[in-house]
């Protein structure tokens, strides 16, 4: 038993709890987490009285959460808590040691104003080790961001087959789990037959997405791509709005630079190609329908955590993916391969380019899932619209892409505008939080 005075006068108990680890919805929409209501807090939890504020793209201090777990605490008042900072440690020293704790127990850190209260109203007190943890978990985010996008385009360019490449990467990551499982790296999911039922739509929306964003790799340059895909919020607002959600005039107008900065770099892409637009919008869609369907599918499956989720979301993508995708290509690819082993002249490097874009694809969505372990959506959300300028600079400087002026101006106003939309949603749940507390 864990005891922290909040207060002078009065000890507030909080005790460890063996609840697993439920999904939050926000491991697939990083603003839906912000979605959640004032007045639904968890039980055993007290509530306290603390105001609300959208941290920055770094944020102070841990926050207290349903069913609290702290590390290192003791029984002083709240200008004398410390804590001990125990991820950094794990992700430099132990590599295969991952974060299973969800959104809703882990007691998160990071470093700048002090005193702060995140978007969900949770405290938050500063630790300025947390700095370098974060750079740690965004450094390691990016790298394998990059690495995955310059070898699978590299690989497209000499064997351009989207399906089979797209479905090695699935098998890489079902294999990865499946190593995770048996040495007990990760702690082995219970599954059961409605569970399995609940992830088939999910799965198959996330296949689409993932197949349709290979394709258009394939077909236009990587920077083209992930510019069209910064376009996702569009695609969120107006399905969730067809689905019954309502938003904010802010928020409609925060998606207008997106459409007119993608717009904008479609019509003055050197290297536009309709199929590779077309591949690009579809995987928006996807993805959208993933995030949406999980929220409202997944909800009665607590005990899974997000890394086990995405495992078995891969491997049942799989299945869905590999039978297809023998019937659309599979009778091209011996050929493709001889021609792709003449092109490239050593067979190893074709080996390795194919395995190490498959590896980073599954290391670079694990580490999303540990990044937004170790901060709040809206932070974990300017992060990733950071990450695709950050993807899209290194695959121009590595593929030598040309970039015209307008194309350039349209992709910063497009990736301007997806930072306007987080801000947007964040300011819309923390005024729908404050209106609950008032009722």
């Amino acid at each position: 038993m864990l005891t922290l005075n909040l207060f002078p006068t009065s000890g507030v108990t909080f005790s460890r709890s063996n609840h697993n680890y439920p999904i939050n919805a926000s491991l697939f929409d990083p603003n839906l987490g912000n979605n959640r209501p004032h007045n639904q807090r968890n039980p055993h939890c007290s509530s306290l009285p603390f105001n609300k504020s959208t941290s920055g793209f770094v944020e102070s201090g841990f926050k207290i959460c349903n069913h609290v777990h702290l590390l290192g605490s003791s029984s002083k008042p709240t200008s004398q808590i410390s804590h001990r900072t125990t991820h950094f440690n794990r992700i430099c020293g132990h590599p295969f040691e991952f974060s299973f704790k969800p959104t809703s127990q882990i007691l998160r850190a990071a470093s700048g104003t002090p005193q702060e209260a995140n978007p969900d109203g949770e405290i938050e007190v500063s630790n300025p080790n947390k700095t370098l943890q974060l750079a740690v978990v965004f450094g390691l985010w990016y790298f394998q961001n990059i690495v995955f996008n310059i070898y699978n385009k590299k690989v497209l360019n000499i064997f351009p087959f989207p399906w089979l490449l797209a479905s090695f990467q699935l098998f890489v990551g079902s294999v990865w789990m499946f190593f995770l499982w048996s040495f007990k790296l990760q702690p082995c999911p219970k599954i059961s037959k409605p569970f399995i039922i609940a992830l088939l739509g999910p799965a198959l929306f996330h296949t689409i997405g993932h197949i349709s964003a290979c394709v258009s790799f394939s077909k236009v340059a990587v920077s083209f791509t992930h510019v069209i895909k910064s376009s996702e919020p569009v695609f969120s607002v107006v399905f969730s709005s067809f689905l019954g959600d309502s938003y904010p005039l802010k928020v409609w107008l925060s998606i207008l630079p997106i459409v007119f900065g993608c717009s904008l770099a479609a019509i003055t892409e050197v290297s536009f190609n309709f199929q590779g637009l077309w591949g690009a919008l579809i995987s928006n869609v996807g993805f959208v329908l993933r995030n949406i369907y999980s929220k409202r599918s997944l909800q009665s499956f607590k005990e899974v955590n997000g890394l086990n989720l995405y495992g078995w979301i891969s491997i049942i993508s799989l299945l869905y993916l590999f039978p297809v995708a023998v019937f659309v290509e599979g009778s091209q690819w011996v050929v493709g391969y001889q021609k792709a082993i003449e092109t490239i002249g050593k067979p190893s490097t074709f080996y390795i380019w194919v395995i190490l874009s498959g590896v980073f694809y599954h290391l670079y969505n694990q580490s999303s899932y540990q990044a937004l372990d170790e901060i709040s959506p809206l932070t974990f959300s300017v992060g990733n619209t950071m990450k695709r300028v950050v993807v899209i600079i290194s695959t121009i400087l590595v593929f030598r892409n040309p970039v015209r002026p307008l194309n350039a101006l349209g992709s910063a106003v497009a990736i301007f505008g997806t930072f306007l939309y987080s801000q947007a949603t964040s300011k819309k749940a923390v005024k729908k939080n404050e209106d609950n507390k008032n009722i």
